[in-house]
């Protein structure tokens, strides 16, 4: 490796990295802004917080990759054309083909990285984050009593309190629904009490002041009418167990099956055992179709032609008058049955046909995203040494540009290969297959030292064509 190989590789190094973790932050801090709801108010420990953040931040990796790749690529080329040292290759004799060598080596070595990456750590971490999401989103929120509203979030329960002091334990105007099986309806009103949490956060004990208990006792719902009794007490104390409040993990197994949650090879077996399926509902369904709705004998329409010619015009002709509401209902009623019973079979197969697309999508992507960043160098390092700005904002505005037009058509690309709209191969490719010809030529302008951004030369170009228009204006009219 020659000096100039490492003095390229050290200035695209720096920017990579800190452009890296800066855009996977800006991902993460998406993510947690899309399920900022279902995060606030579960009372969840800051280890399990950590968890979700670090599992998503890894599902994010080779997405991020590629914006890196992009602004570093466009950082380092520009700075290097602000301070003239591209000029001084340039004139020294030295191609930018072989001044971008040694990063294309750099940005393919990243990219079989990131398909390594994608392969072996993002089935893993998607099978710990989409879990433990799953499990957040479903658990209960913490709990809370607010003043003047019923609160139903304890199982059997409905309670409300007209007032709650500042220290959040003492409470005025104590209203309990017991909706418990098992007995009668009761009602616990109190005055004021205190609600007590025990250390392990497992029971809620309410104690109670001046109140009283109504209960109704008997045969509640049957002819003979249950007794009320109401009891007065000066001190209650009532207990309300809060293991549902508790965070519980699901069994992972459950998830992993999902095609995020597979490798390339367990995804080639899924999905040969997910044709095989297919086919064996096909032959059944065609086997059903063909012994139950015989018009396929008449697929080749060739018997028109040696048919005898029907002397009527249409079915009135051939139906009695008085038979030919009979008929048509009957007709009707056969059309609906066989809609219907071909329905079940179109959907079935349609889900069936739309997991093994999911299954492809998902193989294929493992690959898209891989050769993105070397697609992204292509486009960052002309893109570069045609602007000749350094820096973050210049740069910062192009990549950023670029990577819309990227995920734009990657989710396009996505949805209709997920659809059956597009091949998986060619839908997942899109966005790559549509870059790589802007990236030939923004190289094919930076060889020929383009004035693509140069404003002083659409500035002469706009004189010279305001020059034009001038000489055309005094022209004498004939």
């Amino acid at each position: 490796m020659k000096k100039l190989d490492k003095l390229i590789i050290k200035t695209f190094l720096g920017p990579f990295v800190a452009t890296f973790f800066v855009t996977l932050f800006v991902l993460v801090m998406q993510f947690l802004w899309k399920y900022v709801d279902d995060l606030v108010g579960k009372g969840l420990d800051t280890i399990v917080i950590v968890q979700l953040i670090a599992y998503t931040s890894a599902t994010l990796v080779t997405l991020a990759l590629p914006l890196a790749v992009l602004l570093s690529s466009i950082m380092t080329f520009g700075n290097l054309g602000e301070s003239f040292e591209l000029v001084a290759l340039k004139s020294s004799g030295i191609s930018l083909l072989r001044f971008i060598r040694p990063l294309l080596a750099v940005c393919s070595i990243i990219g079989v990285l990131a398909f390594l990456f994608a392969n072996y750590v993002i089935p893993v971490a998607n099978l710990q984050a989409k879990s433990l999401l799953y499990d957040i989103t479903n658990s209960k929120p913490a709990f809370n009593i607010k003043a003047g509203v019923f609160y139903k979030d304890i199982p059997g329960y409905t309670i409300k309190v007209a007032q709650k002091d500042k220290d959040n334990q003492t409470i005025h105007q104590v209203m309990i629904f017991d909706h418990q099986s098992g007995g009668g309806e009761k009602i616990i009103l109190a005055e004021k009490g205190q609600m007590v949490l025990t250390a392990n956060k497992r029971f809620l004990y309410f104690i109670l002041d001046n109140g009283w208990r109504y209960e109704e006792r008997g045969n509640r719902g049957y002819s003979a009418p249950a007794d009320m009794v109401r009891l007065g007490f000066k001190k209650y104390s009532k207990a309300f167990d809060l293991s549902s409040f508790a965070f519980n993990r699901l069994n992972m197994d459950l998830f992993a099956s999902n095609q995020q949650m597979l490798n390339i090879r367990q995804l080639d077996v899924a999905i040969d055992s997910l044709q095989k399926v297919e086919n064996q509902f096909s032959k059944t369904v065609h086997a059903y179709v063909t012994t139950r709705f015989p018009f396929y004998k008449w697929k080749d329409t060739g018997w028109v032609a040696t048919a005898p010619p029907l002397k009527v015009k249409n079915i009135e002709e051939m139906v009695p008058e008085n038979r030919l509401r009979s008929v048509l209902e009957r007709a009707e009623q056969s059309t609906r049955e066989t809609v219907s019973a071909l329905e079940q079979p179109t959907r079935e197969f349609t889900d069936k046909h739309g997991l093994i697309l999911m299954h492809k999508v998902e193989w294929q992507r493992k690959f898209t995203l891989a050769a993105a960043c070397v697609v992204m160098f292509l486009i960052g390092a002309p893109l570069g040494s045609i602007i000749r700005k350094g820096g973050l904002g210049t740069p910062l505005v192009f990549a950023v540009i670029f990577f819309v037009i990227f995920n734009i058509f990657f989710m396009i690309g996505e949805k209709m290969a997920r659809s059956g709209v597009m091949f998986t191969w060619s839908g997942m490719w899109l966005s790559n297959i549509v870059l790589l010809p802007i990236a030939a030529f923004l190289i094919y302008k930076a060889m020929n030292d383009s004035n693509l951004f140069n404003k002083e030369f659409y500035f002469r170009v706009y004189q010279k064509i305001k020059k034009f228009l001038q000489r055309f204006k005094k022209q004498p009219t004939i």
